[in-house]
């Protein structure tokens, strides 16, 4: 670890914020020469202040322990790029349009890898009444189902929840082609061109 890139990250936060070095101590209950020496480089914060530091300066603590934040790489737009993302133990759904780091119920979360499907694996689309009328014969049990499906064109995406022990189905407007997507709790995510 390189207290100085630390003590750097910590000052220019600090001052992104708008706090003073003793309003800043203030906070964390210590002195603020405490807060002096660590933004000279000649020391770290203490584990047990990490939580309390990270919040108050809006970082993750990771990213104080690196002393820098990293800018994502911009991705473009293209809708059809976003990366999906969810939580092994709520199941909460991420989508984001480039690179993210996330973490929900304590762990960090990686962008899912969508496979193509197989014929066996596609899901049924049919034309009605100029929509898009999408189904399913999976079992969607309470323990293996689809949870979200999503339709992604260059400039939208629109997610659909799904839910265990109800029948899979739903309708999405016919307009232009794009990418179907859905998320199978135990295999993962999937995609087919339609």
């Amino acid at each position: 670890m390189d207290t100085s890139k630390v003590g750097e990250l910590i000052y220019s936060l600090r001052k992104e914020k708008g706090l003073t070095q003793k309003q800043l101590a203030d906070q964390l209950h210590i002195s603020d020469r405490t807060i002096s020496k660590w933004e000279r480089g000649y020391g770290c914060p203490d584990v047990t202040l990490l939580p309390s530091l990270s919040e108050l300066l809006g970082v993750n603590i990771e990213n104080i322990l690196d002393g820098e934040l990293l800018s994502n790489e911009f991705i473009g737009g293209n809708m059809k790029k976003s990366k999906y993302f969810v939580c092994p133990t709520c199941n909460n759904i991420v989508m984001a349009t480039g690179d993210i780091t996330l973490s929900c119920c304590g762990r960090k979360l990686e962008a899912l890898e969508a496979k193509k499907a197989a014929a066996e694996e596609k899901l049924s689309i049919e034309e009605i009444d100029n929509e898009r009328y999408i189904s399913s014969s999976h079992p969607m049990t309470k323990d293996h189902y689809i949870s979200f499906i999503a339709f992604a064109t260059g400039d939208q995406v629109q997610i659909i929840k799904q839910y265990p022990e109800w029948s899979f189905q739903t309708r999405i407007p016919n307009r232009k082609h794009g990418t179907l997507l859905w998320y199978d709790t135990q295999a993962g995510l999937y995609y087919q061109y339609i």
